[in-house]
């Protein structure tokens, strides 16, 4: 997976839009205004592309153990988010997109019913 079909990916999601919210480098998707997916564009272009996801805690903390390339969320809630290392060969492109559904998902089920109702 490459930052081009990331984008891709989480845009095609329905209410989700991109932002850079914190400084010019760092991509931000968000469904209904809420954050489900950040990126560093620079960990891109230096060949460490990595992920924070929003995930389930319990989920998150299993998914830590399974796995060396998940760790805490990197300048994150370490309960909520989780970042996934996506320049080694552990985790496979449909598993990390099972991830990202799975942080997309949560942010959704949290949102007011109204804006669940407006995707």
């Amino acid at each position: 997976m490459n930052i081009e079909q990331l984008r891709e990916y989480c845009l095609s999601k329905k209410g989700v839009t991109e932002h850079f919210p914190f400084d010019e480098t760092t991509l931000v998707f968000k469904v209904q205004g809420k954050m489900f997916a950040l990126t560093s564009l620079k960990g891109w272009e230096a060949g460490t592309p990595s992920i924070n996801l929003k995930c389930d805690p319990d989920y998150a903390q299993e998914l830590r153990a399974d796995y060396e390339s998940v760790a805490p969320g990197y300048h994150m809630s370490k309960k909520h988010w989780n970042t996934i290392q996506l320049h080694t060969a552990e985790l496979q492109p449909s598993f990390v997109i099972e991830l990202i559904n799975h942080s997309y998902d949560v942010v959704v089920k949290g949102l007011s019913k109204k804006l669940r109702d407006s995707l």
